[in-house]
C-alpha cells in the first residue's frame, strides 16, 4: 500500500493564479487598446466645423420676398449649397447631387432637406427650380455667410456643400467636386446615430 501523498500547496496557488490571469487579461487588454491604440485617420469624409456655428437665425428672404430663417426647418438635417442665383452648370450639378444624396437615404429621406442659399439679386430660372423641385431656395446676405461658412484655401462659398444639424448648427463642410458616395456614408452614419432630426 502506497503511503498517502500530501497535496502540494504550490499547485493550488498556480491554478488560482492561472484562473485569475484568464479573467483579468481581457480587461487589461481592453484598457490598453482604448487608451493607447488610436485608430489612424478620421472616419468622416467631410471636414468638421469646430466649433459648430449656429446658422438657424440667419436673416433670409424667400422667393415671395418674405423674411424667414433656417430655424423654420428645425428638426431636419440640411444639405446646403450657396450660389449667386444664376445657377450655372456647377450649381446645377450640386443641386443634382443634393437630390441624389437625399433619395439615397431611403426611408430616412424625410429627415433631410435641400437648401440653396442665393447671394445675388436674382433667384434661379424657373426651369432650374422645376428640375430640382423640393429644393428650398432662400436669399442670404453674402457677408453673413462669409462670416459663418468656412472655406478651403482658394475656394468660394459656391464650391462647397455644407451640412447643418437638426439644432441649426453648421457642422460639416464638403470639398470642391465632392465624392457623393462618401457624403452618403457620412449622412447614413449621422442619421443612424442621431436621436434628433
Amino acid at each position: 500500500m502506497n503511503p498517502a501523498r500530501e497535496p502540494d500547496p504550490r499547485r493550488g496557488k498556480r491554478i488560482l493564479l492561472a484562473l485569475a490571469a484568464l479573467f483579468v487579461a481581457p480587461v487589461i487588454a481592453s484598457y490598453l487598446a482604448y487608451y493607447y491604440l488610436t485608430p489612424q485617420g478620421r472616419t468622416n469624409y467631410g471636414t468638421l466645423v469646430e466649433p459648430q456655428r449656429p446658422v438657424a437665425r440667419l436673416a433670409l428672404v424667400d422667393a415671395a420676398g418674405g423674411a424667414t430663417a433656417l430655424s423654420t426647418l428645425a428638426g431636419r438635417w440640411l444639405i446646403v449649397a450657396v450660389d449667386d442665383g444664376r445657377c450655372a452648370q456647377d450649381c446645377a450639378g450640386r443641386l443634382a447631387l443634393m437630390r441624389q444624396l437625399r433619395l439615397s437615404t431611403g426611408k430616412d429621406r424625410e429627415r433631410i432637406e435641400r437648401v440653396l442659399l442665393v447671394t445675388g439679386p436674382q433667384f434661379p430660372a424657373s426651369r432650374t427650380l422645376e428640375d430640382f423641385a423640393g429644393t428650398i431656395v432662400l436669399r442670404a446676405q453674402a457677408g453673413e455667410l462669409a462670416a459663418l461658412f468656412p472655406l478651403e484655401d482658394e475656394a468660394t462659398l459656391a464650391d462647397h456643400l455644407y451640412l447643418v444639424d437638426p439644432l441649426g448648427n453648421l457642422m460639416m463642410r464638403y470639398p470642391k467636386s465632392p465624392d457623393g458616395s462618401r457624403i452618403r456614408k457620412d449622412l447614413e452614419r449621422l442619421l443612424r446615430a442621431s436621436r434628433i432630426g
